[in-house]
């Protein structure tokens, strides 16, 4: 039985690294925030690992990843869907 429950954040990204950990990805979220002194907008750019249960993304792929209860000592993302594939596979 899987209830969900609150709101989850859903944010998405490039998977940066992975196979070196059983399960896990490194996703990079890119975030764009305006700068107040520079009156810019700067891209900031944050990883997190994120749980993948059949080891079934690659280096490359665009997913989305939401928000779980914690899962190892920095693990609290799930990947949810992949977007896209990395072109050429």
């Amino acid at each position: 039985m899987s209830t969900e429950r609150g709101n989850k954040r859903v944010m998405f990204g490039i998977i940066k690294s992975a196979g070196k950990m059983d399960k896990t990805v490194t996703v990079l979220v890119e975030q764009r925030v305006k700068e107040p002194r520079l009156k810019k907008y700067i891209t900031r750019h944050r990883k997190y690992l994120a749980h993948d249960e059949q080891n079934q993304y690659q280096v490359g792929d665009k997913v989305t990843i939401i928000e779980s209860r914690p899962l190892s000592k920095n693990k609290r993302w799930r990947v949810q869907k992949l977007i896209e594939r990395k072109p050429g596979v």
